[in-house]
């Protein structure tokens, strides 16, 4: 496959072809012009050249004039006589002249060669004179005007070629600093680049570039805080895991050996968790534009009670949700169940025993509301100002856990475009979380 041609060459020969043509055009025009301009002055002449005949004939003898030139041929009759006529010119009348006419132009072939005559008639006189010119002559002095312009211009083609080269080459001076730039750039540097006086063609161009570089820099911090954030949070689950296995290996009694091996499950459970909790995190915060449209809030609801309702029940939980015949908002199915599910997750892990855990959906008003409410401990305002926050947990609260299931909800709300509000429930006393859609 031919190799592309460069920017610079494309441009230079698309202009040197606008040129030609458009000179071509030019040269064809000028051709015109000149040879109706050219016909007009040489008719004339020939009109000229008629009179003065006119006054030679009525003083020179009868008969045949010596040869001067092949170019002119004359004609001069007396009644039907033949008067007066030049050696290269016909016995015969070159042409009649129409009936009523008294003079007029026509162009015909003598003995195999053009000519353009002029015959004039004087009836008083019954005197008739034909006069002529080979029109090669004419096209002779048509080609030297034309020539005379147009060599010049033919000749100037390469110095125009070098202009128009030297031009472009000029216009693209900044796509050449950019691809300086781009040369010179550490493989790890994605800071926006900069450049001075770039032309409007260029500025989207270098708006795009940045932009990618901007979404490359933040696909990468992603990546190293997902691998910063594995490390910092699976460190301690492996090790209890180790533990617990060593502890199994050295136990001869089935159980505490059994004993260990459900807590290296319940490692493994709690690993698995962080890890998915993890992925769902990097996936979110990679996601730059997320496709939003029309979705059943109460089907994603209903099927995530259904799921997360057994683990409610083994801690004799009352879980009750509350959702409207139909209800419709504008967001992502998929991450709206990732936000119902934290929410109602943590609800469970860090309600004890016994707490009301309650999901009501309200509509009205252009907004889908959904409303959490809790009776367990609640948090203090310090700790409500820091939720959020990655890995962070409260103190004292007796459940495992990442840090990260807020942290999931906040970016899967901000994702759809929800308000996401967290304060003490008045009602139930633990914590109350409104998380409000456009509805649709």
């Amino acid at each position: 496959m031919r190799p592309a041609r460069s920017l610079q060459s494309r441009l230079t020969v698309s202009v040197l072809m606008v040129v030609v043509v458009f000179w071509l055009g030019a040269l064809g025009l000028a051709h015109h012009e000149a040879r109706h301009d050219l016909e007009e002055l040489l008719d004339a002449h020939l009109e000229q050249g008629a009179a003065l005949l006119a006054l030679q004939a009525s003083a020179a003898p009868a008969g045949v004039l010596p040869h001067y030139t092949d170019i002119a041929a004359f004609q001069v009759f007396q009644g039907d006589r033949l008067a007066l006529r030049s050696d290269n010119a016909p016995a015969t009348p070159m042409f009649e002249l129409p009936a009523g006419r008294t003079s007029g132009f026509a162009t015909l072939t003598i003995a195999g060669t053009a000519w353009r005559v002029f015959a004039t008639r004087d009836s008083a006189l019954d005197r008739r004179i034909f006069i002529g010119e080979r029109e090669k002559s004419r096209t002779d002095i048509l080609d030297a005007l034309l020539h005379s312009g147009a060599i010049p211009m033919l000749f100037s083609l390469p110095l125009l070629a070098a202009a128009v080269w030297w031009a472009v080459r000029r216009a693209i001076a900044p796509m050449r600093r950019m691809g300086a730039l781009l040369r010179e750039r550490r493989p790890q540097s994605l800071d926006p680049i900069v450049i001075d006086h770039v032309p409007p063609e260029l500025s989207p161009l270098l708006a795009a570039l940045n932009g990618l570089l901007g979404r490359i820099q933040t696909l990468i911090d992603t990546e190293r805080r997902f691998t910063a954030d594995a490390a910092h949070e699976l460190r301690t689950p492996i090790a209890a895991i180790r533990m617990q296995a060593q502890v199994a290996l050295g136990e001869s009694e089935a159980g505490p050996r059994e004993h260990a091996l459900a807590a290296t499950v319940a490692g493994c459970d709690r690993a698995t968790r962080v890890v998915e909790q993890l992925l769902t995190l990097s996936r979110l915060e990679a996601a730059t534009v997320v496709p939003l449209g029309p979705i059943d809030v109460c089907g994603v609801i209903g099927g995530l009670a259904a799921e997360l309702a057994p683990s409610a029940r083994a801690k004799q939980q009352h879980f009750a949700v509350e959702v409207p015949e139909a209800c419709r908002a504008r967001g992502e199915a998929t991450l709206l169940a990732v936000l119902v599910r934290n929410l109602l997750d943590n609800a469970i892990r860090y309600s004890p025993p016994g707490a009301r855990i309650e999901l009501t959906v309200l509509a009205g008003d252009g907004r889908v509301q959904l409303h959490f409410e809790d009776s367990g401990p609640g948090m203090a305002d310090t700790d409500l100002a820091r939720l959020g926050e990655r890995f962070f947990r409260v103190v004292g609260s007796g459940e495992s856990g990442s840090g990260l299931g807020w942290s999931i909800a906040r970016r899967a709300a901000a994702a759809q475009g929800a308000v996401l509000q967290l304060r003490r429930s008045e009602r139930l006393g633990g914590l109350h979380i409104v998380v409000s859609l456009a509805s649709v």
